[in-house]
């Protein structure tokens, strides 16, 4: 690395503190750091890895095979400067075995070359030797056999993202079985979509897109090979002739346009099936590999598609559930009341696809003696229970809000006994606040903070501070302490933001990191209107390996003000 010894040694030092492999690459991939773990999990020594192109030494297919510069996520992040991340890769180690990983691709200053990206790399599952073609006119051994059925229940049961563990099923099976893959899916309206078709060029597996899409209805009669795999009815072979005489409905005549331009000489169509129904049906097949499929590849692949349908119906029912739990969230989150003298704006941000749907919620009602009444929390739990436990807990909340004109730590001793007591919530953070208007023309707020990240003001100068008073545990927990109230005034123009822990944690940083970086932040947009200050705020401060739902609420005082 070019630069100071003081500047290389403190980028060292920083690498080391990481608890994941790392390694930074320059603005043309090539590897110019690397940390211990680093070279633990690839099985070499740093000499061996600076100055090489992270792709061309690193980046295999399952197959063990180089992957196409073209159709590298991690390579185009790294020459794009964004950040992003994913896994269903694979790193050669210095023994030859392959590592499967979970990967973070974050651009970063280190204060030495004009641009640099750390690669973040955590092991997915356990190192293997590389899955290995089949020799020409051979066959898989029972071995050989025995161990693809293995890796596809590994595989496909390791993800509840549909499209990934499709993506994994193509990957297994080209082209260790065949050259083409293909895959249809039937959804929940009886709608054929041809989800995916693909095949094997230059190690790694390429998309046809152009062969995807919506399919033709199933017909109910048809003897044709898709067709019967379709209705769930058996596996069966095929070839280009099978589909040259008269069509017998639309799905025949799409197939034979995938077989000529595929040159598919052998196929065989098995059926994708749930316990309840039928899913889809995956094809296989072989255009430049020269022997036709047999009966026991038919046993193989219907055995694979068994463990495929289970890992899809469970992808399935767990995006079910997510869809209901979020939907059932969003429609519970309220309408923010207009009140004289304050602008109120809220967001929530569900979870990345691969996480689970969360507990985070807002609330802000105007109480009997004109306050406004505001609120943030966070239901342990990222489940449906989670988000129903999270409407008993803001319904709770409103009740006695409403009917009790008490401090906010009155109305949260009330809240967290009936948490106990009456509603179905294990432990929950929770942030309650009124906020009024003075004699003095200034704006008041009273909280108290049940162990939920501290509210923060941003003043229109620029000026931003959290309100750490008013802290006390958890709701949910037994304790003897008396909940505290705190109270500040806030000038013309000041924001007061209310967040859910999403907006701040990272698995990558400490909490403290997350504060300043939302601090500084939200100080540099002091001066957008509301709308845009909370949605930039939220598109800047979120960490970009987030895992959770984010929650946010921001009440800024304009005295003078309509409604």
């Amino acid at each position: 690395m070019a630069g100071s010894d003081g500047s290389r040694e403190a980028v060292a030092r920083a690498l080391e503190a990481l608890g994941a492999g790392a390694y930074l690459a320059d603005e043309g991939g090539a590897i110019v750091a690397v940390n211990t773990r680093g070279e633990e999990l690839l099985a070499r020594s740093a000499a061996g890895l600076l100055g090489q192109d992270a792709h061309d030494l690193l980046h295999r297919s399952y197959c063990g095979e180089p992957v196409s510069r073209a159709q590298c996520r991690l390579r185009e992040s790294i020459l794009g400067g964004h950040t992003e991340q994913g896994d269903g890769e694979w790193f050669e180690r210095g023994d030859g075995t392959l590592l499967p990983v979970s990967w973070l691709v974050t651009p970063c200053d280190i204060g030495i070359r004009p641009s640099a990206t750390l690669v973040l790399f955590h092991p997915a599952g356990r190192s293997l030797r590389p899955a290995q073609r089949r020799p020409a006119g051979g066959r898989l051994t029972e071995l050989e056999r025995l161990a693809l059925l293995a890796e596809t229940t590994t595989l496909l049961t390791s993800t509840l993202d549909i499209h990934e563990a499709l993506r994994r099923l193509i990957g297994l099976v080209v082209p260790r079985l065949a050259d083409w893959a293909v895959i249809d899916l039937i959804s929940e309206r009886d709608e054929v979509r041809r989800f995916a078709v693909a095949h094997a060029q230059d190690g790694t597996v390429v998309p046809r897109e152009d062969l995807q899409g919506p399919m033709p209805p199933v017909p109910q009669e048809s003897p044709m090979p898709l067709s019967r795999a379709l209705r769930g009815v058996a596996s069966s072979f095929a070839g280009p002739e099978t589909y040259q005489g008269p069509p017998d409905s639309g799905i025949a005549v799409e197939q034979r346009r995938l077989f000529e331009a595929t040159g598919m000489h052998s196929a065989i169509m098995v059926p994708l099936r749930s316990l309840h129904d039928v899913l889809g049906a995956l094809t296989l097949g072989r255009a430049k590999q020269p022997e036709r499929f047999t009966a026991a590849d038919a046993a193989l692949l219907e055995d694979i598609a068994r463990r495929a349908s289970l890992a899809l119906e469970n992808a399935r029912l767990y995006q079910r559930q997510r869809k209901v739990a979020e939907t059932m969230q969003r429609h519970l989150l309220p309408t923010l009341p207009r009140t004289p003298g304050r602008s109120l704006c809220a967001r929530y941000l569900p979870a990345p696809d691969a996480s689970q749907v969360g507990g985070d919620w807002y609330d802000a009602f105007t109480l009997l003696d004109g306050a406004t009444a505001l609120a943030i929390g966070d239901v342990v739990g990222h489940d449906l229970d989670a988000a129903a436990g999270m409407a008993q807990l803001r319904n709770m909340l409103r009740a006695y809000a409403l009917s009790q004109r008490k401090p906010p730590s009155k109305v949260v001793e009330w809240l967290d006994q009936a948490t106990q007591d009456i509603a179905e919530v294990s432990m929950a953070t929770l942030v309650f606040a009124r906020m009024t208007a003075t004699a003095a023309g200034r704006c008041e707020v009273s909280w108290t903070n049940a162990g939920h990240p501290p509210p923060l003001v941003v003043t229109p100068e620029g000026l931003a501070h959290y309100l750490t008073g008013g802290h006390g545990v958890l709701l949910g927990v037994e304790h003897d302490q008396v909940r505290p109230d705190a109270t500040a005034e806030l000038p013309p123009g000041a924001t007061l933001l209310l967040y859910t822990d999403g907006l701040v944690e990272s698995p990558s940083h400490s909490l403290d990191d997350g504060l300043e970086r939302l601090r500084r932040h939200a100080a540099s947009l002091a001066r957008r209107p509301l709308e845009a200050f909370v949605d930039q705020l939220l598109a800047r401060a979120r960490p970009p390996d987030n895992d959770d739902d984010v929650a946010l609420l921001a009440v800024r005082y304009e005295p003078g003000r309509s409604p």
